[in-house]
């Protein structure tokens, strides 16, 4: 079977999503600077954040000082993020996963840690797969992970005992290069993404930009794996396209969007296309050069689609220096608007999180964090 990205299926469905399309509501929102990482002898990174409903937040990644030590940090909010409190642990987050209460997951580069208090404290999962990185639990018991060298991984005792996916080694490809990067569940439809990519010679684009477009960029295998009944069956689907589908967004409204990252040799930083859960077709739903996506977002029962990124400078799209903060909303994923965004964010990477449409929050890799604010 074809992946719903490849190439042929998705050129055709090419659209002119620059129409312009505004609500009355999104016109009334905004995104505000919440929270701002104000320490002058160090820097936050922040990899990921979780809002499991409107008040409780946790934020994670590391702080790094002026000698380039790097330390670990999680931080928590019960009061939608007005507040923040910062909790230690020992290795830097990866990825968060929380259900809709206090129990929430944390994977590192060597462990899975658990909590059952919304972030405050945290315990080690004993026998943790290798090289996780990213959960799902669909309740306390219920779960799977997936990371590099092929590996996906499942447990039914609450992380007691983990068992490899076997659909997940049928993929072609060299283990090593690999890497399932990211899960997502809605109600029975799941959808795990990941990328066959053997290394490049040479450093990063911004490094020589006299180069980067001389640099051609060759496909390479892209995965999907697809389960319509909770897990119980999966189906692997592969094709050979540019870029990596590094993200999925799913609602119970049979849609789906997928983001597909590109290197700076390519004609555009990243694309999104929306899939019919139902049909399995795709169609392009956006992309822009002067906009570097990182996150698509979807809600449960909404309509509303968000996407957050950088503004990009010039052709090299991945440079040293944070791009501003850009976010886009839609209700028919094919006509976007731009929303308004307080003028000091920006960013490399942003993470959209949130328990449903109205309550929104965007993390950045810069250390701030942003609220949807309706007036």
């Amino acid at each position: 079977m074809k992946s719903l990205f490849q190439l042929g299926v998705l050129a055709a469905a090419a659209m002119a999503y620059f129409a312009p399309f505004a609500s009355a509501a999104a016109a009334d929102e905004h995104w505000v600077i919440q929270y701002q990482y104000r320490d002058v002898d160090s820097t936050l990174t922040l990899n990921d954040v979780s809002f499991p409903d409107e008040i409780h937040g946790i934020a994670c990644g590391y702080t790094t000082d002026r000698k380039g030590k790097d330390t670990p940090l999680v931080m928590v909010t019960n009061d939608a993020g007005n507040t923040w409190s910062d909790v230690k642990v020992k290795d830097p987050c990866l990825s968060l996963f929380f259900l809709p209460d206090t129990t929430g997951w944390m994977v590192t580069d060597k462990d899975i840690w658990y909590t059952e208090e919304g972030g405050r404290n945290w315990t080690k999962m004993k026998n943790s797969p290798d090289n996780v990185l990213r959960i799902w639990f669909f309740d306390h018991q219920h779960g799977f992970a997936t990371g590099r060298e092929k590996h996906v991984f499942e447990t039914k005792d609450g992380g007691g005992t983990w068992a490899p996916l076997p659909v997940a080694g049928t993929a072609p490809g060299d283990p090593t290069y690999t890497t399932y990067g990211d899960i997502q569940f809605s109600r029975l439809n799941g959808i795990i993404s990941g990328w066959d990519v053997p290394p490049t010679k040479g450093g990063p684009a911004w490094m020589d930009p006299t180069k980067a477009k001389a640099a051609r960029q060759v496909p390479h295998m892209s995965i999907l794996l697809q389960t319509k009944d909770g897990g119980v069956t999966w189906k692997e689907n592969d094709s050979s396209i540019f870029g990596q589908i590094t993200r999925v967004a799913m609602n119970p409204l049979e849609m789906a969007l997928g983001l597909v990252e590109f290197k700076d040799e390519f004609e555009y930083p990243s694309e999104v296309y929306r899939i019919d859960l139902s049909t399995g077709k795709s169609e392009l739903a956006y992309r822009d050069k002067a906009h570097a996506i990182t996150d698509v977002r979807l809600f449960p029962d909404s309509t509303r689609s968000l996407l957050a990124g950088f503004e990009t400078s010039g052709p090299i799209y991945r440079s040293p220096i944070p791009g501003k903060l850009k976010v886009l909303t839609s209700s028919d994923n094919a006509h976007w608007t731009e929303m308004p965004v307080d003028y000091r964010a920006v960013a490399h990477s942003a993470v959209i999180t949130g328990p449903d449409d109205k309550h929104v929050w965007i993390g950045t890799d810069t250390g701030m964090i942003l609220k949807l604010v309706a007036e």
